[in-house]
């Protein structure tokens, strides 16, 4: 099944720019799920949100967005629907947006998304997404085989929550971000401990022999040099 439901929207307070349903994707997406969606993009505003998430729903759908240049890029799919290939296709929606304004805007396209007041005011690039998602259709065709080996990337280091910790228990993403960082942080403070821990180790061990040493060459000194 292809990617079901697709939102770019502006980072800063969740404003949705473009939309796109998939009109034939046998899974009816429902107006709950574009709510959810909505609920996700305005809660990332102001916040210092994680670059990419993956967020489960109750009914074997999950929400995957990615962050880049002050916009959201979100997309929901089935369970089933791997992974990587899912933020494959939301860099290349980011991509061709991003070319899309810039054609459009030149230069100043940051000024154009930033002062638009109007939700879905560049509604054109709908056309644009319905190509893109044609082709992720089917996650086993060779095309989209091809790309899957050919990233790199690491999906494994994704967050993922639930979408009852993200909005209905009112967990802001922002300290979603705060605890990936605790935990980087933690991490580097263990290993500077254990390589503490190493070194006196090493100490404890050998100091009583080097000592010994100093203390003969001492008294050899002593002995034939004084």
């Amino acid at each position: 099944m292809p990617p079901l439901l697709t939102f770019v929207a502006r980072l800063s307070d969740g404003l949705p720019l473009v939309a796109n349903t998939a009109p034939d994707s046998g899974l009816a997406v429902t107006q709950d799920h574009k709510n959810q969606a909505k609920d996700i993009l305005r809660g990332l505003g102001g916040t210092r949100a994680t670059a990419r998430m993956s967020i489960d729903t109750n009914n074997n759908l999950i929400f995957h967005y990615l962050l880049r240049d002050s916009l959201c890029y979100l997309t929901l799919t089935e369970q089933s629907y791997p992974k990587r290939l899912a933020f494959l296709y939301l860099e290349e929606i980011a991509d061709a947006f991003l070319e899309s304004l810039a054609n459009d805007h030149g230069d100043r396209w940051r000024e154009a998304v930033n002062t638009t007041a109007r939700p879905y005011a560049f509604i054109k690039f709908d056309q644009v997404i319905q190509r893109k998602r044609k082709d992720f259709i089917d996650p086993t065709s060779r095309q989209n085989t091809t790309k899957l080996n050919e990233d790199l990337a690491d999906i494994q280091s994704i967050m993922r929550k639930n979408i009852n910790e993200v909005l209905n228990r009112g967990e802001k993403l922002e300290n979603v971000s705060n605890i990936s960082n605790n935990l980087v942080t933690e991490s580097k403070k263990f290993k500077w401990g254990a390589k503490k821990l190493s070194w006196q180790a090493m100490m404890n061990q050998y100091a009583p022999i080097a000592a010994m040493v100093i203390f003969v060459l001492f008294v050899l000194y002593i002995k034939f040099f004084w």
